[in-house]
């Protein structure tokens, strides 16, 4: 049997059952994934990520949509900001000149999701995230 110590703490009996995904950990990897939805139009995520992907990225398209200044920056605080493509526009441009004017017309349901199967490593399923006009 374990010593019975102080738990979370080094020392005798360690870190027992202290998890090592934190919801900082969380909220990045989703900046990540929103911003390389937007530059490429599509993504390939596990399906636990999926619905959290889909409520980001419709809220961001409603800001959009909105298109004033305060709804640009606020899409600047979830979007990372030194990713740019090859026309040299950053993901905050495309998408406030492309992506909101091409949705302007729907009332929400901005993105769709395509289960593929399950991955080869560990057998997670896939699925495909793109935007629902494509």
């Amino acid at each position: 049997m374990a010593a019975q110590g102080r738990k979370n703490v080094h020392g005798k009996t360690g870190v027992r059952f202290k998890t090592g995904y934190t919801a900082s950990k969380n909220k990045s990897m989703l900046r990540n994934v929103v911003t390389d939805l937007v530059l490429k139009e599509e993504v390939k995520v596990t399906s636990g990520v999926t619905k959290e992907l889909k409520s980001l990225a419709d809220h961001l398209v409603t800001l959009a949509k909105r298109g004033d200044l305060h709804a640009r920056r606020q899409a600047a605080s979830v979007l990372r900001p030194t990713v740019v493509d090859e026309k040299g526009q950053t993901a905050l441009d495309k998408l406030f000149k492309e992506i909101g004017p091409r949705m302007a017309s729907r009332k929400g349901g901005y993105t769709k999701a395509y289960k593929l199967g399950q991955r080869r490593g560990d057998s997670a399923e896939v699925t495909l995230v793109r935007w629902s006009d494509r």
